[in-house]
């Protein structure tokens, strides 16, 4: 199964994809949220080129499991999405997600505006890759 990665954020979201066995990802780009219409349609647009069978939505807890204001945020999104597309959509804890990605870009040996530009993307894909490693039965959907 294809899945396709989002790490939301007010300004910018991550998109990350699978291979169509859902083994192996890759950051995908970011999208900028100038006006929702725009987000949209270049999301949706993004979504049906990619031909993902579900959406793996990163859901930012505290390191202690508890929600903060962008969880709401982000469960207000998962509901916009839901009216949108009728794909399955997955929850996954995405605490530390970007942190650890900036973290990888910069042993990478990436400049500062370099990784302000891809790790968005780059957190989708440490989004996804801890979704895919978790068992089936584990797989929470929004």
């Amino acid at each position: 199964m294809k899945y396709l990665a989002i790490d939301y954020g007010l300004k910018r979201v991550g998109i990350a994809v699978s291979d169509m066995d859902g083994r192996f990802v890759f950051p995908r780009c970011t999208l900028k949220r100038e006006t929702k219409a725009t987000f949209w349609a270049e999301f949706l647009a993004l979504l049906e080129k990619e031909q993902a069978e579900a959406i793996v939505l990163g859901l930012p807890l505290h390191v202690d499991g508890s929600e903060c204001l962008t969880t709401r945020q982000v469960r207000n999104f998962a509901e916009s999405l839901k009216r949108r597309v009728t794909l399955p959509i997955y929850w996954i804890n995405e605490a530390l997600s970007s942190h650890s990605a900036e973290q990888d870009l910069y042993e990478q040996g990436l400049g500062y505006a370099k990784v302000k530009e891809i790790v968005d993307q780059h957190a989708a894909a440490v989004i996804l890759e801890s979704f895919l490693e978790l068992p089936e039965e584990q797989r929470e959907r929004a």
